[in-house]
């Protein structure tokens, strides 16, 4: 049995036995805090507990405690929720001296805390005087008092919970409300607070214990007046002197009220959000190209609206689009596409945009009176609310009725083939259905302008080409511009009327699918095509590639020319021996990688004096040649089979 439990303590730790450093001393802490609470148990008298807690003195003090605890309790969430917001969402000058204000009650002795109230509330304090003859408030010796003292000390607890939990509240919710057509207020309440709810009520639990249990701040600044600011722990001080037996009575009393607290919370002392309780998602369902025959789908706008956009910041561009022009955004990581989409949404400092939709120019509007709905990669579907619920949110926000809402909701949801699951939470929701019914929920919203970040990318294949083209089949019916960021060739050339290529927050290219495939202008684009890209300048002698060496085009441009060479991988043919004929660019390099591409190989080769290319060729060829990694190749390439585009 020992060695088991060695072995156990092994693996969760890393070690056999704790070192008796660490160990003793840990024994010793536990010891130190369990001592006393054992003497209250053991020292207390059993048989006359329950004469000692209903003596009327005791009752009295009782009630006032709960009276005094929950007053204090409702100021602190009063006044507390919304500082602890503050502190979590809002950057501004003397943020880190007003955490150390929150703080300081937490720190500071009771009966100091108690002068600091007299000093300002008392009848010479600072608002004392005025308050009493302006109202004819008198806060000290009053059950006022000990409301004031109790909320000082304890709402600190309050503050600092919910901060946590706010801080580990992901900011794309409140973002994705806000574009949905919610107001600040209205996120507040019907995303924020829900989703932080283990942490205000973790914070209100320590908060109301904190408040039940404090004595120095009130005997200093309310007194200890029987029936009017005399609380339990007060008369647990005077008992002591009189009745020691019943002092621990009551004591054991406010012990219990606290370990109850505590073992109810479980030790979600940080408040941060809790995970719901998560169910098992469905396998993906097909999706419907079509509603069913009993379903009328929400007709298409007949409101048209065109898009003109001018960004400056990290990314700056100009951007115009025709009503019903869907525009793929591409680029390598960092080029500022997402900085463009939160710029049009004015949720980025990193960028401005003059923005016109139709008619009305939205530039100095808020997120939530712009109709610009967003879908994130990951939809950002509220975890509390069910789809149907999800949908109907930005309808509900922009002052639908409920039942009209809903209705029109779940159209939408059977339009995109999930309507049968309206009523189940995102938790219930296999990857593929939750991306549908975030869309679902953008699209009826009924925005002017659509941006997708990523919106298929998590998603598998198969449940990809479902969704990619039940969106292809609405989005021929929007009357609004869509931007979709994206990295998938496939998504940018089936979905996009355009394709806006950036680099560096600029725009590189700006054309319809079919030239920016044919004449990329970006290395990055090319290669996300699957072809070979290098760029260059151009020389006499060929041209001279960033990477090394040079390449010979049958059409060169004219010396100096920046430009990027393009070769399909198809057209890179690979040898055991150097080759003979009339391939114009022959490079010896070796193998670094083979991996499948449907049907063919893709042979990643790395020549001495040229950039890496990739060549493609079928299986038979490939054990025919011999090839694996670290194997030598010669490559070749015609110069009729390389594309030049001037840069």
């Amino acid at each position: 049995m020992k060695r088991a439990g060695a072995r156990v303590f092994a693996s969760r730790s890393g070690t056999f036995r704790p070192p008796l450093a660490l160990a003793v001393p840990a024994l010793a802490a536990v010891a130190f805090l369990a001592l006393p609470l054992i003497g209250i148990l053991v020292r207390t008298e059993w048989g006359e507990l329950m004469d000692h807690l209903s003596s009327p003195g005791t009752v009295e003090a009782l009630k006032l405690s709960l009276l005094v605890s929950f007053w204090s309790l409702g100021l602190s969430l009063l006044l507390g929720v919304p500082l602890a917001w503050l502190l979590a969402r809002v950057s501004f000058p003397g943020k880190a001296f007003v955490r150390s204000l929150v703080l300081l009650p937490m720190v500071l002795p009771p009966t100091v805390g108690g002068v600091a109230l007299l000093l300002a509330f008392g009848r010479r304090g600072l608002l004392g005087p005025w308050l009493e003859h302006t109202f004819g408030i008198t806060l000290p010796f009053h059950t006022s008092g000990a409301v004031l003292a109790a909320t000082f000390v304890a709402m600190p607890f309050l503050v600092i919970s919910l901060e946590g939990a706010l801080g580990g509240l992901r900011p794309r919710y409140e973002e994705t409300a806000a574009s949905l057509g919610a107001s600040p207020v209205r996120v507040f309440f019907t995303v924020t607070l829900p989703m932080v709810a283990p942490g205000v009520v973790a914070g209100a639990a320590l908060t109301w214990a904190r408040a039940l249990g404090e004595f120095g701040a009130t005997i200093t600044f309310a007194g200890n007046l029987p029936g009017t600011t005399q609380t339990l722990p007060l008369q647990v001080y005077l008992l002591l002197q009189d009745e020691p037996e019943a002092a621990t009575s009551v004591s054991l009393l406010l012990l219990a009220i606290a370990m109850g607290v505590l073992v109810a919370l479980r030790g979600r002392w940080t408040g941060t959000p809790v995970d719901r309780k998560r169910h098992t998602a469905p396998a993906e369902e097909p999706v419907a190209a079509e509603p069913p025959a009993d379903v009328t789908p929400p007709a298409p706008s007949a409101d048209r609206w065109s898009l003109h956009a001018q960004v400056t910041g990290f990314t700056r561009l100009t951007l115009d689009a025709d009503p019903g022009t869907t525009i793929a955004v591409v680029g390598p990581n960092g080029a500022g596409k997402t900085t463009l989409l939160r710029a049009l949404l004015a949720l980025t400092p990193r960028a401005h945009a003059e923005l016109r939709l139709g008619e009305s120019d939205v530039t100095a509007l808020p997120p939530h009176r712009r109709r610009v709905a967003w879908v994130p990669q990951d939809g950002a579907l509220f975890p509390h609310l069910t789809a149907l619920a999800n949908t109907a949110y930005g309808l509900r926000a922009q002052g639908v009725g409920r039942a009209e809402a809903r209705r029109e909701a779940k159209a939408w949801l059977d339009r995109l083939g999930v309507g049968h699951l309206a009523h189940r939470r995102p938790g219930q929701l296999s990857g593929g259905q939750a991306q549908r019914v975030a869309l679902a929920r953008a699209l009826a919203a009924r925005p002017r302008l659509l941006v997708l970040d990523e919106p298929l990318a998590a998603l598998d294949q198969t449940t990809r080409a479902h969704v990619r083209h039940t969106l292809r089949t609405h989005l021929a019916g929007f009357g609004g511009v869509c931007l979709i960021v994206t990295h998938d060739p496939v998504e940018a050339v089936s979905l996009a009327d355009r394709v806006l290529v950036l680099q560096d927050g600029r725009a590189l290219q700006d054309d319809t699918p079919a030239e920016v495939t044919r004449h990329p202008r970006s290395p990055w684009v090319a290669r996300m095509l699957g072809r070979n890209a290098w760029p260059g300048t151009a020389t006499p002698e060929g041209l001279a590639l960033d990477g090394g060496g040079t390449l010979v085009a049958a059409e060169p441009p004219p010396p100096g020319t920046p430009a990027l060479a393009i070769v399909a991988p198809e057209a890179v043919s690979l040898h055991r021996e150097k080759p003979a004929g009339s391939p114009r660019n022959v490079w010896h390099g070796t193998v670094r990688e083979i991996t499948t591409s449907g049907s063919r190989l893709r042979v990643l080769v790395a020549p001495d004096r040229a950039p890496d290319l990739v060549a493609e060729i079928t299986p038979q060829a490939a054990a025919e040649l011999g090839l694996a990694d670290g194997v030598s190749v010669w490559t070749s390439v015609k110069a009729t089979e390389t594309t030049i585009v001037h840069l």
